[in-house]
């Protein structure tokens, strides 16, 4: 599975932790950028090429997407077809188990490919246990999953 990941300045000295983290588990990983800090610089033109890609091969690429939020990114991402991404702070109230833990039910039913981090809120560490959980969470296929992800595919705006 090829992972794709992008951010602008307010990721960017996390996501060169989870690069090199990523790399060292054995991932392929293609960063998107940024490459290097730049304050001026704008997180659609990072986001979008992560985007894109995970657009084309939905169900064998990921992709991770950092900004100040998250937000913001997510929004960019979700304008591409087939693609499903979420936002994820981490969890505010203590997880009982894997059924109550909302990273591992983004995979389990709504098949999400791109996780969006609010770099923000997270900690290198609590940053690369998020996002290997989520990598590690297999989605059910469950058909109400399907069909539901299927009426998503066929929405059509005008």
């Amino acid at each position: 599975m090829k992972i794709y990941i992008g951010t602008d300045h307010a990721g960017y000295v996390l996501k060169q932790a989870l690069v090199a983290s990523l790399k060292a588990q054995g991932y392929e990983v293609i960063d998107k950028g940024a490459f290097k800090y730049n304050e001026d610089d704008d997180y659609p033109d990072f986001v979008a090429p992560v985007a894109r890609e995970v657009s084309k091969d939905p169900d064998n690429s990921r992709g991770i997407i950092l900004g100040s939020t998250g937000q913001g990114e997510a929004i960019t991402a979700n304008r591409f077809p087939h693609v499903r991404a979420i936002v994820y702070y981490g969890s505010v109230i203590p997880v009982v188990d894997n059924e109550s833990n909302i990273i591992i039910r983004s995979r389990e039913h709504n098949n999400a490919n791109i996780l969006s981090l609010g770099a923000r809120y997270f900690t290198e560490e609590s940053a690369m246990e998020a996002v290997n959980l989520w990598l590690n969470a297999p989605y059910s296929g469950d058909e109400r999953h399907v069909r539901r992800l299927a009426k998503i595919d066929a929405l059509k705006i005008d």
